[in-house]
């Protein structure tokens, strides 16, 4: 019988999980360094009593299209705003900056033309580009060159038009328009412009406009709000209030949104120290980020922290959420692979104090990573040659399995070490193991963590108000195998492969980077098929390796069958549920399944 499609959906979300790659939504704390609030009109009183104002007159909203009955004057007083602002005959407002840069692209060029497009444009313009059916030609980020050299392979279209970002998104540095403007003119092109993370904060005076065909600004940055605006002639304007779908087919912005909107460009406007003092702010940031030997690109309020590893540049972001700074890590697809990050916004508001504590926060986070990174790396070379030993649920016979294998490494002879790392309850299994194997309490190390409530480690967790992290009980294991560096060591883990450790970290994760050879330990009968193929599945998805599965229960031929046939060569051994269970009865059970010794290392 074939996958169903939620089935496909859940084998899909574990791989985009297991590549660090899953997004939630979670409410913001601390110091904000996140939004693109730039000049802080978020919370301007007069941004405020001008959007109730507008609630007023016009109430909450228009439901309507604007071309119905949805068009009000304060749109058009927005819009009037916006053209001056930014120098053009008119302006048209959208919902947002995505549906204004998809009424531009998708109305101004079609199977005819050709969009030169940066390397890094936004995905708004990405996605306007596809859809405009044009020939899309994307050229290295920033290279005036490559695009000429593009534009030199299209002479024949109708319309050529370049598609650049003022300020981009991710790395906070600026296009070159001046010389993307002398480019356009000389080979007959035309430039579309997103300023969505420029307008308010940098001036472009000088530039060669009659190349410009359309700019496009949002509300949604350092005005505080939402919506975007194209700016352009006005035939231009015409063309997209008749032709633009993104405009044609949707809800008018409402009234309040609209009137704030004009306010806050008006403060802009009129207030040039905001954006002064928030430069200074961003300045003062790199300057401290730098000292502490990070480089840190672009030159405007966006500050990147450049990390690579999109488990690593999460991790690190907790860090600094830790300390009080509201900070997150962009990762793939955002960005390009191998360049996940912190995007860290500075905003006007910031004072000088909260500057200098996030600069010491992340600096202090990128340092204990790079030590976790270290032992990381060498997870593999330490662990590779042992035993994990993990289950599809809680109580599914862990312990049982982990007390037969150090009961036949030590029958085996080899120098035999068990440790279970993170332990909830106050039941100890190291003492359960250590009774029935018979080993030295000598060779088995208390646990890294142990909490008192018998739950999953997250939730144990919390009641003991501490947070259990993959790269510290990692470091910690790595110490353990490394002090005994000749020993077989058996670890074994607290619960299912996927319980979870914290908000973002389960026991996969864990797993994923010690890289020790896993035994799976699941029951025998009724479900467990579908656990055991499923936890089998999403191991895989992170390549864990699997070495054996144990059943454990009353044995069930067919079940045994069933995973055979799905499994391959993966060996599975059958554990009975002992009435009394003693070490004479996992010496008997190890005399009738020799078959256990090939998990084991050759003592020659």
């Amino acid at each position: 019988m074939s996958e169903t499609l939620h089935e496909q959906l859940r084998a899909e979300a574990d791989a985009w999980r297991a590549a660090g790659l899953e997004r939630e939504l979670v409410f913001g704390d601390g110091v904000d360094f996140t939004t693109n609030d730039y000049l802080g009109l978020a919370q301007d009183a007069r941004v405020a009593a001008a959007a109730s104002a507008a609630i007023e007159e016009y109430g909450v909203g228009c439901p309507s299209a604007r071309l119905l009955r949805g068009n009000l004057p304060v749109h058009r007083q927005a819009e009037a705003e916006a053209a001056h602002w930014m120098g053009t005959e008119a302006a048209l407002l959208l919902p947002s900056g995505w549906q204004a840069n998809l009424a531009m692209l998708t109305t101004l060029a079609g199977a005819e033309d050709v969009l030169f497009c940066d390397a890094l444009n936004h995905a708004s313009l990405i996605d306007g580009a596809r859809l405009s059916r044009a020939r899309v030609e994307v050229f290295a980020h920033n290279d005036v060159d490559a695009l000429r050299s593009a534009m030199a392979r299209h002479p024949g279209a109708r319309r050529r038009i370049v598609v650049v970002e003022d300020v981009y998104s991710m790395d906070g540095d600026r296009a070159p328009l001046a010389a993307l403007l002398e480019a356009c003119t000389e080979m007959d092109a035309y430039l579309i412009r997103d300023m969505a993370h420029a307008a308010g904060l940098f001036q472009q005076d000088g530039l060669n406009q009659e190349r410009v065909l359309a700019t496009m600004f949002t509300g949604g940055k350092a005005l505080g709000l939402a919506g975007g605006f194209v700016c352009a002639s006005q035939v231009v304007i015409d063309t997209l209030i008749n032709r633009g779908r993104s405009f044609v087919f949707t809800t008018a912005v409402p009234p309040m949104l609209a009137a704030g909107l004009r306010k806050a460009m008006q403060v802009v406007q009129a207030e040039p120290e905001h954006a002064q003092r928030l430069f200074a702010r961003a300045s003062l940031l790199r300057e401290r980020l730098t000292e502490g030997e990070i480089v840190c690109s672009g030159e405007g309020p966006i500050v990147p922290v450049m990390i690579g590893d999109a488990a690593r540049a999460m991790d690190v972001a907790a860090k600094v959420r830790a300390d009080g700074f509201e900070v997150r890590a962009v990762r793939p697809p955002t960005v390009p692979q191998g360049s996940s990050r912190l995007r860290i916004v500075v905003h006007a508001t910031h004072t000088e104090e909260q500057l200098e504590g996030l600069a010491a926060s992340v600096l202090n986070a990128m340092r204990e990573e790079a030590r976790h990174a270290t032992v990381e790396a060498e997870a593999p070379k330490r662990s590779g040659a042992h035993l994990f030993v993990c289950g599809t649920d809680t109580d599914v016979g862990k312990t049982v399995v982990s007390a037969l294998l150090v009961r036949a490494s030590v029958r085996l002879g080899l120098d035999t070490r068990y440790w279970k790392p993170v332990q909830t309850g106050l039941e100890s299994d190291t003492e359960a193991v250590l009774g029935l194997s018979q080993l030295d309490s000598r060779f088995a190390p208390k646990p890294a963590v142990h909490l008192p409530l018998p739950a999953s480690v997250d939730q144990a967790a919390e009641d003991a108000n501490v947070e259990v992290d993959r790269a510290t009980v990692l470091e910690q294991t790595i110490q353990q195998l490394r002090s005994q560096p000749d020993a077989f060591w058996i670890l074994e883990g607290a619960g299912g492969l996927r319980v979870p450790w914290n908000r973002r970290e389960d026991q996969a994760d864990f797993l994923q980077k010690l890289a020790a050879a896993t035994v799976l330990v699941a029951r025998s009968g009724l479900g467990t098929l579908n656990h055991t193929l499923l936890t089998i599945e999403a191991m895989a998805a992170r390549r864990i390796p699997v070495k054996a599965l144990f059943l454990v229960g009353q044995p069930h031929p067919q079940n045994r069958a069933s995973l055979e046939v799905r499994l391959g060569d993966l060996p599975i051994f059958e554990v009975p549920w002992f009435k009394d269970l003693q070490t004479k009865h996992l010496d008997f059970w190890l005399e009738m399944e020799p078959g256990v010794r090939q998990l084991f290392p050759s003592r020659g």
